[in-house]
Formats: structure tokens, sequence, C-alpha cells
């Protein structure tokens, strides 16, 4: 399976839903933070923060180019499907779970689902385009 998964794919993906989020969280910034409860000085993050950031983006994106794979084809369609299932069976579903323990606003779920949903998207669609190696 690994040697069929397109690393150049894996890697625009990851590239592309980073620059996603700089955008997503850019222009709800503030509701963000005011939703975290956070202020300007709370989140001012260093380069390590980004370089975690964008390595996180890496493995999510190979590892869904590994489901995506398990599909049968690896296609814009089958990207895009097994992006919103994996975002609405795990990924929205944990962060309802922990935002309401945390006793977090919805509308904070709501600005960070919308990001990995996005996130999600993005990359299945690039995986899928890209196809895998023959």
């Amino acid at each position: 399976m690994f040697e069929t998964i397109n690393l150049l794919g894996v890697f625009i993906a990851a590239v592309v839903a980073f620059v996603f989020g700089a955008l997503w969280y850019g222009v709800l910034g503030k509701a963000w933070m005011k939703a975290a409860g956070l202020t300007k000085d709370d989140v001012r993050p260093d380069p390590k923060t980004f370089m975690t950031a964008f390595i996180c983006q890496l493995v999510m994106a190979f590892v869904l180019a590994g489901v995506i794979f398990h599909t049968g084809e690896t296609t814009l369609k089958t990207g895009l499907i097994s992006a919103v299932l994996i975002w609405l069976g795990f990924v929205v579903t944990t962060q309802i779970v922990n935002h309401r323990f945390q006793g977090a606003p919805w509308s904070l779920t709501v600005i960070d689902g919308g990001h990995w949903l996005g996130v999600l998207l993005i990359q299945g669609a690039v995986i899928g385009l890209f196809g895998q190696v023959s």
C-alpha cells in the first residue's frame, strides 16, 4: 500500500491545507480567540508551533491517502467522500465531546470544526486528483 501513495500529492495536500488554516484563522481569528477565551498575547506561536502544525498536516495527509487507497481507487470522488466521513466520524465528534466537557461555547466547535472539515476536503481533493503511483 505505502509504495502506491503519491508522496508529492501528500506534500502538496499538506501545504495547501496549512495555507487554508492560515487564511481561515486569519479571517476568524478574533471570533476564535473570543470563543476560546484567549487574548492576542496568549496566541503568539513560535516557529516550532508552526512546524509542529505542518508536520501534523503531513501525517494527516499521509494517513488520509492510506484510507483513500482502501476504497479501491484514488479519485477526487473517493478523496472527498473519505474526507467527509473521517471528519464526521472522528474529528468533529471528538471536538464536540472535548468542547462540551471543557465548557467551551458552540462557536468554538463551529470555527474549529469548520477548519478541520476544510482541511480534510482540501487534502482529500488534492490526494484524489494526484491519484496513486503506479
